[in-house]
């Protein structure tokens, strides 16, 4: 028994290396939204849409064009109109104009459409903003989470050590009991394994927030200031409001209706009489780029579909499924923008007072550790009011320490839901 003791004893601590490169929460925001994909598509997704506007607004003012040019070898000689005799040699350049005049305004409507469009994908770029932002404050939180959640396995380590002294010195005294040893012993190695599974686990965030930010290997974050959580610079009515003006996702919706609504206009315009200005110019001669004949044509065309087997009703139907679909979720999301702010500014509000309830459990649970540390060297109490006094303690450190990072990541959420930073320490460099 002796000699495990000793051993037990003997044993060191894991510890893990500290040299890793670090990282600040606001760098890290930066990187992650370079390298998120769905950042990046969100980015792809404004570039076309306001491509999408500028080629509606084209065609309200500007014809189509386009330029073709042949040039052809025969093998017996061929009358050429262009040069008015027979070669063995025909080009042709050709210049085609179309300008559709008038489509039942259905360029007012496609117009209508691409703004609609610009706008939901604008605010689905500062959606997938907050929501990266979200999932690299989450990563960032839990490496600093879990490296403080290690530093208090080794406090618990490093208590057991102490302990396990003692105890046998009260053992080999006569004072205690052999049960006592042994009893600490079994806490030391079950610190020991936490500390282990500690330190897996910090290995482990930071490698997912080395993949956040794309540095191979894994990232340290540097650590936060531990000062109380801050009041929030608005009222949860105000919040409601705000998320209701500029939250990204019901900006979304209501670009989307916009859009599904031009979408109808423009599957109505169908029934509208079409009238559609061609004009062109064709060049024949022998050479390449020809220089002979000319003729120039202008065409002005009008029609009216009166029946297409029902493609027009179906499309109209199908725009109008959309833009009912479109306007449900919009009321949907509206409806339910009370309870989702809401959830989030209490789950902040309750993170804050319970990091104020684990601070103040902390000192107790100190306090208390040290009075059942004293009479158990006094012999006033017994090895197991000491352990409980222990596991108390350790459990009100990391209570202390998951309660001030789901305040943040609190925050982080409410955030992402108002589509606003309520504080300036997350401002990118």
């Amino acid at each position: 028994m002796k000699l495990l003791l000793l051993a037990a004893l003997a044993a060191p601590p894991a510890s893990i290396a500290d040299t890793v490169p670090r990282i600040t929460l606001s760098e890290a925001l930066t990187k992650a939204a370079r390298l998120d994909p769905d950042y990046v598509r969100a980015l792809g997704d404004v570039d076309n849409a306001a491509w999408a506007r500028r080629a509606a607004r084209s065609a309200m003012i500007l014809p189509s064009l386009n330029v073709s040019t042949d040039y052809t070898k025969f093998s017996r000689d061929q009358f050429n109109v262009g040069i008015g005799a027979p070669t063995r040699t025909s080009a042709t350049a050709r210049i085609d104009a179309r300008f559709e005049v008038f489509t039942g305004f259905r360029k007012l409507s496609e117009v209508a459409r691409t703004n609609a469009d610009l706008e939901a994908a604008n605010a689905g770029r500062e959606q997938q903003r907050f929501l990266t932002a979200l999932g690299t404050e989450a990563d960032f939180y839990a490496v600093l989470s879990n490296r403080e959640l290690l530093d208090v396995s080794r406090d618990r380590v490093r208590r057991a050590e102490e302990q396990l002294v003692v105890a046998r010195a009260r053992v080999l005294s006569g004072a205690a009991v052999q049960t006592d040893s042994l009893q600490l012993l079994l806490e030391l190695n079950r610190a020991r394994i936490s500390l282990l599974q500690d330190e897996a686990s910090l290995r482990v965030a930071r490698l997912l927030l080395g993949r956040r930010v794309g540095i191979a290997g894994g990232v340290d974050a540097v650590p936060l200031d531990t000062a109380r959580a801050p009041d929030l610079p608005l009222s949860l009515p105000d919040a409601m409001t705000l998320a209701l003006e500029q939250g990204p996702e019901y900006r979304v919706a209501r670009a989307n209706q916009r859009s599904a609504e031009a979408a109808v206009r423009g599957a109505r315009s169908r029934y509208f009489p079409q009238a559609v200005l061609t004009a062109n110019n064709v060049t024949f001669g022998d050479n390449f780029y020809p220089h002979g004949l000319t003729r120039s044509t202008v065409t002005l065309q009008v029609s009216f579909p009166l029946w297409d087997n029902a493609q027009r009703e179906l499309a109209l139907a199908r725009a109008r499924t959309t833009r009912d679909l479109t306007r449900a979720i919009r009321e949907d999301l509206e409806r339910t923008a009370e309870a989702d702010v809401t959830e989030a500014w209490e789950a902040y509000q309750t993170a804050r007072v319970t990091t104020d309830y684990s601070a103040q459990g902390l000192i107790i649970a100190r306090e208390t550790f040290r009075v059942q540390e004293a009479r158990y060297r006094a012999g006033a109490s017994t090895i197991l009011d000491l352990l409980d006094a222990q596991s108390a303690l350790t459990q009100a450190q990391a209570e202390l320490v998951q309660a001030r990072y789901a305040a943040r990541l609190a925050l982080a959420g409410l955030e992402a839901i108002l589509g606003r930073r309520l504080f300036s320490d997350k401002d990118p460099p």
